[in-house]
């Protein structure tokens, strides 16, 4: 496994290191003794799946508060997403800035989103499906969510959003007076 790191401390990208020959290839997409070398944890307590039909629909962004904050890893098994991590620790140098990457069924990129960032994607092709293990049950009172289009953010998403929730879009906005686009 390839580990990058991003902007935000304790974010990841992660890339398989695939072992192949002519029966095609081996790659480890979660060794806990590797994420453990860079000071990441993943107790895995739920695993979770998401299908969306088309193109440009948003997912999140998502978390949860103390003590129910989880660590996620972000795998697309099929077509393709650009995947954002907002960190929404206080007490870090990165509070509030984001970071996105590709990650589609044929890069085979993983995302680790840290405890205390939000995450979401859009999907970059009709009929994705991402994967992601967490190391915190959900729970409801726990959970907090970030406008997709919040403008004291200002995150690029490369296609145009088509499909968003009502729960998505009706989370506030981090500077309430702000306007945002619909």
């Amino acid at each position: 496994m390839r580990f990058t790191q991003t902007a935000l401390p304790g974010a990841y990208f992660i890339d398989p290191a695939p072992h192949g020959d002519d029966r095609g290839f081996f790659a480890r997409i979660l060794c806990v003794d590797e994420l453990a070398t860079h000071g990441l944890e993943m107790d895995i307590v739920q695993v979770n799946i998401s299908y969306s039909a088309e193109v440009g629909t948003i997912r999140g962004l998502h978390y949860q508060m103390s003590p129910h904050a989880e660590a996620k890893m972000i795998r697309c098994t099929r077509g393709a997403i650009f995947d954002v991590m907002v960190d929404m620790r206080p007490d870090s140098p990165t509070y509030r800035q984001w970071v996105g990457t590709t990650c589609s069924a044929d890069n085979r990129r993983l995302v680790y989103v840290p405890k205390g960032c939000a995450h979401g994607f859009i999907t970059l092709t009709d009929h994705a499906e991402v994967m992601y293990p967490v190391t915190a049950r959900y729970t409801p009172s726990a959970e907090r969510g970030i406008r997709y289009d919040d403008p004291a953010l200002a995150i690029e998403w490369p296609v145009p959003v088509r499909v968003v929730s009502d729960k998505d879009q009706a989370w506030p906005l981090l500077t309430p007076n702000a306007t945002a686009s619909t």
